[in-house]
């Protein structure tokens, strides 16, 4: 499924359906960024970030942390430290809907965060909230461990694991042919002949008995 989904862009997804987009003020720390991963969730509340701390020990090459902040948007769970751990431990990136911090680390490192901003206010080891591997939601959308996470610098998308497949067949023809009109406009071709528009226009122009 990570290789089907490699070099897809959201926006392909957003062509295709309507749900599983997250809010789009979750933005990429990182200029150019591009994702596809695994899944694997956190839920993340308050100042208490020791479940996080935990979690990141656990990740695989190929996975993404989607981090729910249930609410909160003062304090930073993840900046440079966590960053270096998760990209240590394989993955590709992480998704949260609070605030990040340390932007200059995790550009250094190279550690692609989407995010609703930047905080210098950081979260402690408390110990006493938090779960790992649970149907989050994050930004708006529902997250199950296991789910595909594209982001890029569009937004993010997540496509549930059973329908993922389905979903990134119709991408990849529907990216074919864009390139396919593209080239075509670039010819002299007008837009609405590639697309079909025009003729759907004129149609509906056409008299009626």
């Amino acid at each position: 499924i990570l290789k089907r989904a490699e070099g897809i862009a959201s926006s392909t997804i957003g062509h295709l359906l309507n749900r599983g987009f997250m809010t789009n003020d979750v933005r990429p720390v990182l200029p150019g960024s591009a994702i596809a991963g695994c899944a694997v969730t956190v839920s993340c509340p308050g100042q208490d970030s020791t479940i996080l701390h935990h979690a990141v020990g656990q990740l695989r090459p190929g996975d993404v942390l989607v981090i729910d902040r249930q609410g909160d948007q003062r304090y930073a769970c993840i900046g440079g430290g966590v960053g270096l751990a998760a990209l240590t431990a394989g993955a590709v990136g992480a998704v949260v809907d609070g605030p990040c911090t340390d932007p200059d680390e995790l550009e250094e490192i190279g550690f692609p965060i989407w995010s609703r901003g930047i905080s210098p206010i950081t979260t402690r080891l408390q110990g006493i909230s938090g779960s790992m591997n649970e149907t989050v939601v994050c930004a708006g959308v529902t997250v199950r461990p296991g789910d595909l996470v594209i982001a890029d610098v569009n937004g993010v998308v997540v496509l549930e694991r059973e329908t993922a497949v389905q979903v990134l067949d119709a991408a990849h023809a529907k990216e074919a042919r864009s390139k396919g009109n593209m080239e075509r406009v670039r010819k002299g071709e007008k837009l609405g002949d590639c697309s079909g528009a025009t003729k759907i226009v004129l149609g509906n122009l056409a008299p009626r008995d």
